[in-house]
Formats: C-alpha cells, structure tokens, sequence
C-alpha cells in the first residue's frame, strides 16, 4: 500500500460510518457487498426491521411500508433496495421515494430482475419499475446488458458491478480447480435440471423432451430432475400434475428425486455433483443460482432471455416467452459434455471482486451524502 493510500484510509477510518438500510439486509448478495477487511466499518448496513407479518426472517420488507422511514429516517443515512417490493404497489413506491427526499435521504436501487421471475404478468413490475427507477439518486446493475436496457428504457446511467461469490469464502478452492472434459473422464455425465417450487417464469416441462434426447445420446448421459416436495408430491399444496405427468414419460436414465428445500450445504454438494445445470426460465435477467454454480465449478445452461451470458460464461440456448430452439438446447448439452469446463473462481479472485465491491459501493454512498 502506498504512503497516500494509507493517509486515504486513515482519512476514512476517522469518519462516522455510513449507514445503510439495506432492503434486505439478510440475503445472500446484499451481505457480499460487505467488505471482509478486518476491522471494516466504514459502512454499517443495519439490520432488517422485524415484519410486521409473515413468517420472520426479512419478508415482507418492513422499511419499504408506509410511515417507517416517517418513523426512523434519523436511523439512517441511505437506503439501497434490492429485492423485496413485489407486492408494493406502485403509488406506496411512489410515497416512498418522496418521503425520502424530503428528509434528504439518498435512494440507491439495484436493478436485478428488469422482468419480475414471480410474475407472470410483467405489468406490475413495469410500473414498479417505472418509479423507482427515474426516483432513485443512483442506480446499479449486474451486466451492461441490463445497463443498456435501463439507458434505453429509462434514459438513465446505472453502474455495472459484478454479483459477488455465492458459496462462502472459506469453502472456496484456494486453487483452480480444472475439471477434465466429461467425454474424456468416462463414467457418467450428469445434467441437472432443478424445478424448485416452480417459479412463474420456469417452464421444465417444455425443456424436458429436449434434455431426455439429448441425454440420452451421451454416453453415461444421465438426466437429474430435482423438485420440491409441494410441487412434486401429490399431497404437495402446489402439485403440478403436468409436470409429474411429463416426468413419468421419461426413461429410465431419468433421475427423479423429491424433497423439501436443500440447505446451503445440500444446495452446493447437489451442484458440484452436477456436470450441467440447466435453467429452465422463460424470462428472467440475472441469477445467484449461476453464480454457486461457478463457485463449485459446474458447468450451466443458460437461456437467451435476460442477461446470462453478460453476466459469466454459459452454454447459451434459446429460451423465452413463446419461443424454444430445441437445435440449440441440444448444442448446449453436447457442447458441454465435450468441452473442458472452465475453471470455477479461486477464493483470492472472489475475495479481490469483493473487496472490490464493497469499495464501489462505499464510495457510491460517500459521493451522494457529499452532493
């Protein structure tokens, strides 16, 4: 470190943290944007208000709630939404942002979904967009696809910062790790679909004939299909029939197994099991989910909805509302099957982006207090 880095540092440590609601605070993305610097406090994102209602955790977000930042805008000194306004119409977002400026609190949003994976109307989220973006004091996003979007749509210049490692850092490699081409290891090769509790925007169902030809046309080729238990037991409160219907028209390289919601650890052994993971979504924009994935080195297959490919290397098919290029899912499938994975990101990478993140963020928060 330089002699003016250091005096820069110092300079900082020597001013009063920069407070931050974060909306959420406790989620995956939002608590690695935080720098992991010992000693690092020159940004406090505070913890999430208690909900009112629901079942705990941060949802539904209490802070985006008529008459809480009236209440505690003193606690605070920007506030930075993520993710959590679903079900906030658009005149309370309204509200919001103008209680907001009037008591001269910056707004930072992150635009990680341009299409709402819940919904499968987007007319909500347009309109909710429609506020928050042009109201917001500054804007960030995942990939200059989404920032050319937003320009486009908006007129508006949001910072492109990369999603940060989803599998903690401690249990990163410290090495990369190179994982030898599926065709030339032998043994089985294994393409993992997971359907979840079948989010708005997944369609396995169109994809599963393609994945059970493809699969089978590899040698060892074998197809993982996992879901959750109220999706996939008939006793499930959200059992799909359809799908059920399609999975049992399958062969018998078809590895079908149900279950409730993996924990974290479950969640990133499944993956690293996996030689392919396939993402079944019609529309979407960014994803976590691609994120692990890279973290634990497995390959993924992505759509050519939203902005996948921008955000990390993917085998590409084309997938959207109204459209699937079977051609091109089976491409996907082969490709990966002969080319060499690449190598998942070593912890210092993932520690440097980061560090890196955490800076831009603070100085995003450091540049509007100052305006």
């Amino acid at each position: 470190m330089s002699a003016l880095d250091e005096m820069v540092r110092t300079s900082d440590s020597l001013r009063p943290p920069i407070r931050v609601a974060s909306v959420p605070a406790d989620h995956v993305y939002v608590r690695h944007t935080s720098s992991t610097a010992p000693g690092a406090t020159l940004v406090q994102r505070l913890p999430d208000p208690r909900p009112a209602r629901g079942d705990g955790g941060w949802w539904p977000p209490r802070a985006l709630e008529p008459g809480w930042v009236e209440d505690h805008h003193d606690e605070f000194d920007v506030m930075h939404v993520h993710f959590g306004f679903d079900a906030v119409s658009p005149d309370a977002l309204r509200d919001l942002v103008h209680t907001l400026r009037r008591h001269r609190k910056p707004l930072v949003l992150t635009v990680h979904d341009l299409r709402n994976p819940h919904h499968r109307d987007r007319s909500t989220h347009d309109a909710q967009l429609d506020v928050l973006v042009p109201g917001a004091d500054a804007l960030v996003t995942l990939t200059a696809g989404a920032q050319a979007e937003i320009r486009r749509r908006w007129s508006r210049w949001a910072a492109v910062l990369p999603h940060p490692h989803v599998v903690p850092l401690e249990d990163l490699p410290t090495e990369p790790t190179l994982r030898p081409a599926p065709s030339r290891r032998g043994g089985s090769f294994v393409v993992g679909m997971h359907v979840k509790s079948l989010r708005a925007c997944m369609d396995p169902v169109a994809l599963l004939p393609v994945l059970d030809r493809a699969t089978r046309a590899i040698p060892g080729g074998v197809l993982r299909i996992d879901g959750h238990s109220d999706v996939l037991d008939p006793a499930g409160r959200r059992y799909d029939p359809s799908l059920a219907d399609a999975l049992a028209r399958c062969g018998d390289h078809v590895d079908v197994r149900v279950h409730d919601y993996f924990t974290d650890d479950e969640l990133f052994a499944y993956l690293a099991d996996l030689d392919l993971s396939v993402l079944p979504y019609r529309w979407g924009t960014h994803s976590g989910w691609l994120e692990a994935c890279r973290d634990v080195g497995t390959a993924v297959a992505a759509p050519t909805c939203g902005y996948y490919a921008d955000q990390a290397p993917v085998h590409s098919f084309g997938f959207d509302v109204g459209r699937l290029d079977e051609a091109s899912l089976e491409a996907a499938v082969g490709s990966s099957w002969v080319g060499t994975p690449p190598p998942g990101p070593t912890r210092a990478a993932r520690e440097a982006q980061r560090e890196h993140v955490a800076d831009a963020h603070r100085i995003l928060y450091a540049h509007l207090l100052e305006a």
